[in-house]
């Protein structure tokens, strides 16, 4: 099971890294060899467009994902943590002074 995972995973890295000019290059060539037509050629282009930037989307998420699962995990405070513990600090300070 795990391997299955790994291998979406991979498909879909490399589907979210695939770049206009990457998709053209190959559309461009099934043309030439008469496997598709043009209209053909642009639609699929069209899709293929896309699914990559649908699936780098996706991806974006699910690291973002993984990056707050292993933070939780490690027990690491947030950008909101150390925000809330300078103010605070800030707070005594100010209220030392007085």
């Amino acid at each position: 099971m795990l391997d299955s995972i790994h291998k979406m995973f991979l498909a879909g890295v490399g589907l979210a890294a695939m770049t206009k000019d990457k998709i053209d290059e190959h559309i461009k060539e099934l043309v030439e060899k008469g496997r598709l037509t043009e209209e053909e050629g642009r639609e699929i282009a069209e899709d293929m467009l896309k699914k990559s930037k649908q699936a780098k989307e996706d991806l974006e998420k699910q690291v973002e994902k993984l990056v707050q699962q292993t933070l939780d995990t490690l027990n690491v405070a947030s950008k909101e943590d150390i925000e809330k513990l300078t103010a605070r600090i800030e707070k005594l300070e100010a209220a030392k002074t007085e």
